[in-house]
């Protein structure tokens, strides 16, 4: 029926939301949206190093099990 694609629907979202919001209340919502981003980014990269972490704590736990078993132990 209407051949519009993602770059139309974009266009008119982004006129849309300029009618609705104004152009300074929309900026004020694109800089809190940049910062939710960056927090975002942030909160993922702390998440990822604490994982990496535990993991590499739990591998070095394990490999010092491995050497403190006696022959008995490794059957």
């Amino acid at each position: 029926m209407f051949d519009i694609g993602l770059p139309e629907i974009a266009i008119i979202a982004l006129a849309a939301a300029v009618f609705f919001f104004g152009g300074e209340k929309l900026s004020d919502l694109a800089r809190g949206l940049g910062r939710f981003t960056g927090e975002f980014k942030k909160g993922k990269a702390e998440m990822e190093n604490e994982i990496k972490k535990v993991k590499d704590e739990f591998k070095s736990e394990s490999d010092s099990i491995k050497i403190n078993r006696t022959p008995e132990q490794k059957k």
